[in-house]
């Protein structure tokens, strides 16, 4: 099962690392170490070539992770928040809690991205020609990641979303027409036609004797063509929940349990007649929690007949609840983000109804059909 891990905080921002991240991680190590290094520089000893590998591996996602905080940065100063920053993959991800409102702030964030790969490229350009004469292995360490933070920067560049040079893009036909969903449904064509070109290449390489490089790039066209599709349903999304509160969505039919009955019965009498995985805990209108298949299947099935709902459900003060008035867009990023499938709406500690993901879908499905 695929995890990530915090490893860092920067500047209030947490810093993770997926589990695919050490797939690339020794991937492009082993590249370094064993093919790159080699080839250009054959009287190296084994462990110099293994060393330089790790570090230039280890300083070029550092850059990318500098590349993310550029964003994150910017991002702050606009007044946005920005959750956490994920290497992954395909690189780096900043979430930021909500997409910018103007189109100016959506230049700034996205253009600051290869602006810092570019200035992280000079950088180390500079750093090449002062050590080359007398440091063989910290020149070609800079030599390398000079080069490879220009073609970062070159890449995010191109103008197709959800790349930088998409979200520019976007912002620009944004600005100009004031139509976010065309500008986002413009730059989101264009990006899936780049996204077919890279898979075309990728094919072509496969069958001209490339076939690692070539499946490497087919492999980056099949996800930008996926992220450019994702990027205009969020947009989408977006329209249909505008100025859509909570209130509008929940469902007041729903069943509650009290918190009496044993897991035993809860199996028996709810999960298996009515199929629902989680249900409210209440006494009257009060909550007093919720109890989902998580919890009963962490009792043992012996003792499902002696515990009590109130022993193992999650209790009220450590639930995420939400009221009527909440904003509709902001609760569905929760849920999505938090993989949340439902929340029980409140007024003080009353319960007044269930958000369900479901019924998110539901409505959004209804006013898409009706054309709104």
């Amino acid at each position: 099962m695929r995890g990530t891990w915090r490893i860092a905080r920067i500047f209030g921002i947490d810093v993770n690392i997926d589990s695919s991240w050490l797939v690339i991680f020794v991937l492009i190590t082993w590249t370094l170490a064993g093919a790159y290094f080699p080839n250009q520089y054959p009287g190296w000893d084994s462990w110099l070539h293994w060393t330089v590998g790790v570090a230039t591996s280890l300083l070029f996602f550092a850059s990318v992770l500098a590349h993310e905080l550029a964003h994150s940065l910017v991002a702050i100063r606009q007044g946005e928040k920005v959750r956490s920053i994920t290497l992954f993959i395909f690189g780096g991800v900043a979430e930021i809690t909500e997409e910018p409102e103007r189109a100016g702030k959506e230049f700034f964030m996205a253009i600051v991205g290869p602006l810092s790969s570019l200035v992280i490229a000079l950088a180390f350009g500079i750093l090449w020609l002062a050590v080359r004469g007398f440091s063989e292995p910290v020149g070609a360490l800079a030599r390398y990641l000079a080069m490879i933070n220009a073609s970062v920067a070159a890449f995010n560049l191109i103008p197709g979303f959800p790349l930088d040079g998409g979200r520019v893009l976007r912002a620009v036909i944004w600005g100009i027409s004031g139509d976010l969903r065309m500008a986002t449904r413009a730059a989101s064509w264009l990006g899936q036609g780049i996204a077919l070109l890279f898979m075309l290449w990728g094919v072509w390489q496969v069958f001209t004797g490339a076939f690692i490089n070539g499946l490497w790039i087919a492999f980056i066209g099949w996800f930008l063509r996926n992220a450019s599709i994702s990027g205009y349903r969020q947009v989408l999304i977006r329209d249909l929940l505008r100025d859509i509160r909570v209130g509008d969505l929940m469902s007041r039919d729903f069943e509650t349990v009290s918190p009496a009955l044993t897991i035993q019965q809860i199996v028996d009498d709810y999960v298996l007649r009515r199929r629902d995985h989680a249900y409210p805990v209440a006494e009257g209108d009060y909550l007093r929690g919720i109890i989902c298949l998580h919890d009963v299947k962490a009792v043992p099935r012996p003792q499902w007949a002696l515990t009590l709902v109130e022993e193992v459900m999650t209790p009220w003060d450590k639930l995420a609840t939400v009221s009527v008035e909440d904003d509709g867009n902001t609760v569905l990023t929760y849920m999505n983000t938090h993989n949340v499938g439902q929340l029980p709406v409140v007024e003080g500690s009353r319960l007044i109804g269930m958000l369900r993901r479901s019924d998110v879908l539901r409505f959004m499905q209804v006013r898409s059909e009706l054309g709104i």
